[in-house]
C-alpha cells in the first residue's frame, strides 16, 4: 500500500490530479467510447503525392495490439525474441519512453505471435493483459508495476485458442476485465488503485472481443461478447441482466467488439458462416438512474431480436455506426449495410481483411497489407477520396488519430502520418 499511495502522489504531481484524457486523445481500444469514431476536425481531405506526410517511423515487433494516446504519449505492446513488452514512446518523435516486460512470447503459428490487447490509459494508470494472461495495473508514467495477477492461476481461467485478447474498460473507480475465470469469475470487477477484487460473475467461455459499458432505459450495463453469447451484466453488482445465445461455426471466434446503436440496441457479428445480427433492449418500469424500480423490485428486461442475417461477417475487424448505417468488412468485402434493416446498400474489394475507423464523415481504411484509404461514408454508392501505401507485411490492427496524427502499426514497425498538415 506504501508503493501505491507513492505511485499516486507522483501521479498527481506531474498531472495535476486529472484523471481524464485530452479531447483529441485515444486513450484505449476504439477510441475514447469504444466506437472506433474520432471527434476531430480539419483533417486533410486530398492527400499529397505519397499519402500524408510521415511525421517518424519506429522499429516494433510482433503482434496486434492497438495503439492508445495520451497526454503526448504512445502505448502499444509488442513482441522481440523471447520477450513480450508494454512500450511507451513519445508522440511528437517516436523516441522510446519506458518498456516494461511483461511476458514471455506467446507464439502461435495460425493467428500470428505476440500479443493483442490494448493497454488502456486512465490518467496515471495503465491496464492491459498479456498474450497468456498476466494482467497490469502499470504507471502510464515510468512504466512500473502497480498490481498485478496471473489469470489463470489466480482465477482459474483458461487460454484461449488464439490467446488472450480482450482490452480492460474503466468505469470510474472500477477496472472491469473478461478474465474468463471458472466458479462465477468470467467477469471480474477490481479496484483500479489498488487490484482488490469488488465483485465477479458468472461462468461462460471467453471470447476475443472487448467489452462495452452502456446505459439503456436507466441501467448501466456491461456489453460482453463471450464465446457463446452476447451477455449483459451490472455494474453496479455484475449480476446478470440478459443475454442472447450466438454460436459461431468454427472456435466460437467472437472478436469483433459489440456496437451500442443509441437508444436501445446493440449489434454483433462474427465470421466463419455466422453473420450478424442487432437486438433491442427493453427495460420495463426503470427509473433513470438504478436498475430497481420504485417499489424496490428488479426491472424486468426483453431482448428482442430486430434482424439478422449474414449479409455482414466481421470475423477479425469490428465495423463502425455512421448514422443509420454500419461500415465494416465481410472477410475480405468492405460493405456498408442498413443498421435498422440488414439491408446491403453497396461492397468492393480492394483492401483485403482489413480495418476502419471514421472521422469526419469519412472512413479511414487500413489494409491488411498496408493500404491506407479514406472513403466518404455514405450509404449511396463507395467513393474513396485517397489512398497511399504507408506499410506492407501484415496490417491486422486498427489505426488510431489522436491530435491531428494517424498511428499506424504492422508486425515491425509503427509510422506516424500528419493528418492535417499542420505538424
Amino acid at each position: 500500500m506504501k508503493r501505491i499511495a507513492e505511485f499516486l502522489i507522483i501521479g498527481l504531481l506531474l498531472y495535476g490530479g486529472v484523471s481524464v484524457a485530452g479531447a483529441s486523445d485515444w486513450p484505449q481500444w476504439r477510441g475514447p467510447n469504444r466506437d472506433g469514431i474520432s471527434r476531430e476536425t480539419g483533417l486533410l481531405k486530398e492527400w499529397p503525392d505519397g499519402g500524408p506526410q510521415v511525421l517518424w517511423r519506429v522499429p516494433l515487433g510482433e503482434g496486434f495490439s492497438g495503439i492508445s494516446v495520451a497526454r503526448g504519449r504512445v502505448y502499444t505492446m509488442f513482441s522481440e525474441g523471447n520477450d513480450e513488452f508494454v512500450i511507451c514512446l513519445d508522440a511528437s518523435n517516436g523516441e522510446e519512453m519506458w518498456r516494461f516486460r511483461s511476458d514471455s512470447t506467446y507464439y502461435e503459428y495460425e493467428g500470428g505471435n505476440g500479443p493483442r490487447a490494448t493497454p488502456t490509459i486512465d490518467g496515471e494508470f495503465l491496464f492491459t493483459v498479456s498474450a497468456q494472461g498476466r494482467f497490469y495495473a502499470l504507471s502510464s508514467v515510468n512504466g512500473e508495476k502497480v498490481w498485478s495477477y496471473d489469470l489463470i492461476k489466480d482465477f482459474g481461467s483458461y487460454m484461449p485458442k488464439w490467446g488472450f485478447s480482450s482490452s480492460p474498460l474503466v468505469e470510474g473507480n472500477m477496472l472491469l476485465v473478461e478474465v474468463g475465470g471458472n466458479n462465477g469469475k468470467f467477469i471480474v470487477a477490481f479496484d483500479k488503485t489498488n487490484g482488490d477484487v469488488l465483485w465477479s460473475s458468472h461462468t461462460d467461455k471467453l471470447g476475443y472481443a472487448s467489452p462495452i459499458g452502456v446505459t439503456i432505459g436507466g441501467v448501466r450495463q456491461l456489453i460482453v461478447f463471450a464465446g457463446l453469447r452476447l451477455l449483459s451484466v451490472s455494474i453496479d453488482n455484475g449480476e446478470v441482466l440478459w443475454s442472447y445465445p450466438w454460436r459461431t461455426g468454427r472456435f466460437d471466434v467472437h472478436a469483433a467488439t459489440p456496437i451500442f446503436i443509441a437508444p436501445d440496441k446493440i449489434y454483433i457479428s462474427s465470421g466463419y458462416g455466422s453473420g450478424a445480427a442487432v437486438v433491442q433492449v427493453k427495460v420495463m418500469n426503470s427509473p433513470e438512474s438504478s436498475a430497481l424500480n420504485n417499489g424496490g423490485e428488479k426491472n424486468q428486461i426483453e431482448v428482442k431480436e430486430v434482424w439478422r442475417n449474414k449479409k455482414l461477417q466481421n470475423r477479425l475487424s469490428t465495423s463502425v455506426l455512421h448514422g443509420d448505417h454500419l461500415y465494416g468488412f465481410h472477410n475480405a468485402i468492405l460493405k456498408c449495410i442498413d443498421a435498422n434493416t440488414g439491408t446491403e446498400k453497396w461492397k468492393t474489394r480492394g483492401f483485403g481483411e482489413g480495418t476502419l475507423m471514421l472521422a469526419e464523415d469519412h472512413l479511414i481504411i487500413l489494409s491488411d497489407r498496408g493500404k491506407l484509404g479514406l472513403v466518404e461514408a455514405t450509404p449511396k454508392a463507395y467513393r474513396e477520396i485517397a489512398s497511399a501505401e504507408v506499410l506492407s507485411g501484415l496490417c491486422w490492427t486498427v489505426p488510431t488519430l489522436a491530435n491531428g496524427r494517424l498511428y499506424a502499426r504492422n508486425q515491425k514497425e509503427m509510422v506516424c502520418l500528419d493528418m492535417t498538415g499542420q505538424n
